[in-house]
């Protein structure tokens, strides 16, 4: 990686870090931050649209194009367009979520001029040709291959279908075997057309570039695309009410659980109370309930964890684990007993007090390079956060109280999980069991059809 260790006091949560709302000439706006203890320059952006932009009948437009906005542009093919990149040591990279498109740039501060050209390039004029768009098909497709038959890649798919139903977001983002061979250049073209434009892009950079020249080198790069973007209306939505249980039967070693439900968007005043006590309940590490129950106290799984995610037009928890085909009950059963009791009784003062702590102490490491610093400055504008966010943000963690926590645990999880299980038939009549019998009789009753391909959650 390009980045290195910024020092502390540039990401301290002291008030530090000076964030600049930078506007240029063509009227790009980037948050900046100038930091001149490295040479390096990190760039993130994105434009409003990602898989929720795809044709209806063509999902993985947006998960192709952002395969090849890297392989050539203007008068550079492949070949030519990476040894540019190499000789100079410039990254560049490209990504599409479930709303947007992403990229990402970075740079030795020597070299700016020709990595952003060379994004400037990619953006307005990539080439699409024939032997490359073959090769990312192709990758694609095996990779969906290799996904119909993953439990846990079969786990989330069908999670997304049960919560979204027939919204973009139930799509699958990186295409279906059906849809992928499909595509065609005039596809990713228009994606590009409508998608890339000004009035949805948002940028954060960081790095030791004098402020004027940065406004030059936004309008060199980004002011060539059209200005407003012709995107398709994404009408918001609740994921699907639980309870709810899927069994999916799959010959393989371990059995995959995921279990989730309705969450909680960026946007509401509960949405840290959420984050916090999702932290107490599944969080990383060793110390959250389902961990200790799931794992240390039961030794029925290596590892189980939850997380919240957040959408333009929706949000999510969701939870994932693996466990033995013949402990897939208890297993399921002990996440719903810990869903169930942190929804009735909340967490202890103890447990939130020490969630906060975690949570100040990680906001930390997550501005411990430039990269991470513009990667976080440009979330923010994505979930329209205020500027100074990064400073007030342990305060708001901080503000949670135990009430806040309560309400936050009985709305996660009062009304139960959407639960997907994915692995050998488990003996005996258990829950899992049973739900997969209904199933099964639904299939055959209603002709529903089990679609087995990917799609990522986020």
């Amino acid at each position: 990686m390009l980045a290195s260790p910024r020092s502390l006091s540039a990401v301290g949560t002291h008030g530090a870090t000076k964030i600049q709302r930078l506007v240029s000439s063509c009227g790009i706006v980037a948050w900046f931050v100038r930091d001149a203890t490295v040479p390096l320059i990190a760039m993130e952006y994105a434009f409003g649209g990602g898989a929720s932009q795809d044709p209806t009948d063509k999902p993985g437009v947006g998960y192709m194009v952002s395969g090849l906005l890297g392989e050539g542009s203007g008068d550079l093919d492949s070949q030519t367009f990476h040894e540019r990149l190499d000789r100079r040591a410039i990254e560049l990279c490209f990504g599409s979520t479930r709303d947007h498109l992403r990229g990402a740039l970075r740079t030795l501060e020597d070299n700016r001029d020709e990595a952003f050209d060379l994004l400037r390039m990619a953006l307005t004029s990539p080439r699409f040709d024939a032997a490359d768009v073959e090769r990312i098909r192709a990758s694609m497709l095996a990779n969906l291959r290799h996904a119909s038959t993953d439990p846990s890649s079969l786990a989330n798919r069908k999670f997304l279908e049960v919560a979204f139903s027939d919204h973009p977001y139930a799509r699958e983002a990186r295409g279906t075997i059906e849809s992928v061979p499909k595509i065609e250049v005039a596809d990713l073209k228009a994606y590009v057309r409508r998608v890339m434009a000004k009035d949805t892009l948002k940028i954060a950079v960081v790095g030791n570039v004098d402020p004027e020249a940065l406004r030059k080198l936004l309008d060199r790069t980004f002011g060539g695309l059209p200005a407003i973007a012709e995107s398709m209306p994404v009408p918001d939505v609740v994921a699907a009410t639980p309870p709810q249980r899927v069994f999916i039967p799959l010959d393989v070693p371990q059995t995959v659980v995921t279990f989730g439900g309705p969450g909680v968007r960026r946007s509401e005043p509960d949405f840290m109370a959420a984050y916090v006590v999702n932290h107490i309940l599944g969080g990383p590490g060793l110390t959250s309930r389902l961990f200790r129950e799931v794992r240390e106290k039961r030794g029925l799984a290596y590892s189980v964890h939850e997380r919240l995610v957040w959408m333009d037009h929706s949000a999510i928890f969701v939870g994932n684990s693996g466990t033995r085909a013949d402990r897939a009950d208890e297993t399921v059963e002990q996440i719903e007993n810990q869903a169930r009791r942190i929804a009735e009784e909340g967490p202890t003062q103890q447990e939130l007090d020490d969630a906060k702590s975690y949570l100040r102490g990680s906001q930390m490491l997550a501005l411990d390079t430039s990269s991470k610093l513009a990667r976080t400055l440009l979330q923010h504008q994505l979930d329209k956060l205020p500027i100074d966010y990064v400073k007030k943000h342990n305060a708001v963690v901080d503000a949670v109280t135990l009430e806040d926590a309560k309400r936050a645990a009985q709305r996660l999880w009062g009304k139960g999980l959407l639960t997907i299980v994915v692995g050998r038939s488990p003996m005996g009549a258990g829950p899992v069991g049973r739900d997969f019998l209904t199933r099964r009789r639904a299939v055959r009753r209603h002709g529903i059809a089990q679609n087995t391909d990917q799609t990522p959650l986020v």
